[in-house]
């Protein structure tokens, strides 16, 4: 009986204690005061009750019992798991056995992978899930009160160059310490979550006015202004922080964390260190839509994409000389969906690498088909989204779509944005070279709207630039515009970069920009986006020839 259980129990018919082991008395360090004792005596008041009821009907209907209860150890309440069963002892007299098994191991165990469910492991902060828990309760308590409050994303400005050059351990340390102060700056009934990355939510009860939030954002802000020491390293970062208030903003706690993250990548975009509250005016791109992206990717099951070819035409003869691939999205109830609602959505969700690597390798192969009609040699231009740009096999797509189709490289023109370039510069040299060393051409999209400093242009192997519609719109009127054209001719003629004009729809808009030098154009003047068998129809036919003066049609020997 001594080795039945952690602690071993006989009780007599009137429920007092006849017999406890030697780990029972051990444990509750007081053997005088079990003889003749109740048991329900050693637990604690809360399980009292429920351990008397099992018990009584234990000894009443026969049958084995299972309760867990807090034994009361003189250092501490130790749950047990106890199993009572009726005992017959050899002179046949009737009572109970009691059997405890020890619990703290198990409910330990229990306790820290509830934890693990709930926090982040790395700063032990809330994690999203308790967060979610943690803001409906806000909101329930706002409701009641009729007073509202904060919800902050706090974003760290500079992080990546800590892993980037110190390396993922030093990262981490950071991303501690950085925890450890905004929960010293924020009060016991605020909570801080870190919700991935180097990103982390603050909600603020009581906290909804104007001053109130600058209040507390310039705290928040402060505390991570001052250095980090770590490992003989002196570390500079910043924060950004997005506010969006409840209920001004919205009124459930998913809606109101985008809001505050969107207001967070406001303030990132335009200075950083500093606090910027939601604001419907300055929301920037459409909300995103879940339903529209849930039918983007059935249109991606029933091929509902197709690719849309522009011409690039030479500005002297107009004979087409490539084409650029435009991506356009054909939905069987909402017609033709503009780019501009679904690009976005497939940047976010991580769709624009398989839309992408389809696209790319879908018009190296239409490219094909045009040089059999025209029965001359054409290239083929294809944008190259950001986040396709920083995927780690965005090399190993184009390498697959240029073996597919059997292209030259030179044939080959990919379209980036001087802000891709520059959000990761070593990034972009890196790919940029590998690029280049396929014979690919580097085209940068939208020229002159984008990063500031014309650095790039010597530091990357680029070939082509493409003069954003923006200039092209209001010449040749426009003499800003115009001396913005010269500049940009200027500057490629004297890099040996290859030039094409967006957006050209007048015959004068062309007339100036053949009269300064521009190679080619593309525009609604010399044709519109267009599917390939209309592309090949124009390549055939020479459609594009017919609206060519007579004495402009001759291509010089």
């Amino acid at each position: 009986m001594e080795e039945a259980g952690d602690v071993v129990f006989r009780l007599d018919r009137h429920g007092e204690i006849a017999f406890a082991s030697r780990r029972a008395t051990a444990l509750l360090a007081r053997p005088a005061a079990l003889a003749g004792g109740t048991l329900t005596k050693l637990v604690c008041e809360a399980d009292q009750a429920p351990l008397a009821a099992a018990l009584a009907d234990a000894s009443e209907s026969g049958t084995a019992r299972l309760i867990e209860v807090r034994v009361k150890t003189p250092d501490a309440e130790v749950w047990h798991e106890l199993r009572i069963s009726r005992y017959v002892d050899p002179q046949d007299v009737a009572g109970l056995l009691v059997v405890g098994r020890d619990m703290t191991i198990q409910h330990a165990t229990e306790e820290r992978l509830r934890h693990m469910a709930t926090h982040d492991a790395l700063t032990e902060l809330p994690n999203r899930l308790l967060l979610s828990d943690r803001m409906r309760m806000v909101i329930a308590n706002a409701r009641r009160s009729g007073q509202g409050f904060a919800v902050a994303t706090i974003g760290l400005d500079g992080f990546k160059k800590v892993n980037d050059g110190l390396g993922h351990p030093t990262g981490d340390a950071l991303l501690r310490m950085a925890a450890a102060r905004l929960r010293k700056t924020l009060r016991d009934s605020d909570t801080l979550a870190r919700v991935g990355g180097d990103e982390f939510v603050a909600v603020l009860p009581g906290t909804a006015t104007e001053a109130q939030i600058k209040l507390v954002t310039g705290r928040l802000i402060a505390t991570l202004q001052s250095p980090f020491e770590i490992d003989n390293h002196t570390i500079y970062i910043g924060a950004s922080v997005g506010v969006a208030v409840y209920p001004t903003h919205a009124e459930d706690e998913v809606r109101l964390v985008a809001l505050a993250d969107a207001a967070m990548s406001r303030a990132k975009e335009t200075g950083k260190a500093r606090c910027v509250v939601y604001s419907p005016s300055e929301a920037g791109p459409p909300a995103h839509d879940i339903s529209l992206e849930a039918a983007m990717f059935q249109a991606v099951r029933e091929g509902e994409f197709l690719l849309y070819y522009q011409p690039i035409v030479d500005t002297k003869t107009r004979e087409i000389q490539g084409f650029e691939t435009l991506m356009r999205w054909k939905h069987p109830t909402l017609g033709m969906v503009p780019p501009a609602r679904f690009i976005p959505i497939a940047e976010t969700n991580g769709l624009i690498n398989l839309l992408g690597a389809w696209a790319l390798k879908a018009a190296c192969v239409q490219l094909k088909q045009f040089e059999e009609v025209a029965k001359r040699p054409l290239y083929i231009s294809v944008n190259i989204s950001p986040r396709q740009f920083r995927n780690d096999k965005f090399l190993d797509v184009l390498d697959d779509a240029i073996a597919f189709s059997g292209l030259l490289g030179g044939q080959l023109v990919l379209e980036i944005t001087e802000g891709t370039l520059m959000i990761d510069p070593v990034h972009a040299e890196s790919i940029l070279s590998k690029m280049a060393e396929r014979n690919a051409r580097i085209a940068i999209d939208d020229f002159g709207t984008g990063y500031s400093s014309l650095a790039y242009l010597k530091r990357f192997p680029i070939s082509v630039l493409k003069i954003d519609r923006a200039f092209i719109r209001d010449l040749p009127d426009s003499q800003k515009d115009g001396a913005i054209c010269n500049a940009v001719l200027d500057l490629a003629k004297h890099l040996d970069l290859s030039v094409v004009a967006e957006g050209v729809e007048t015959e004068e808009q062309l007339h100036f920009l053949e009269q300064r030098g521009c190679q080619y154009i593309q525009g609604y003047l010399t044709g519109k986006p267009m599917p390939a068998n209309v592309a090949l129809a124009a390549l055939k036919e020479s459609i594009h020839v017919k609206v060519v003066p007579a004495d402009l049609r001759q291509v010089p020997q």
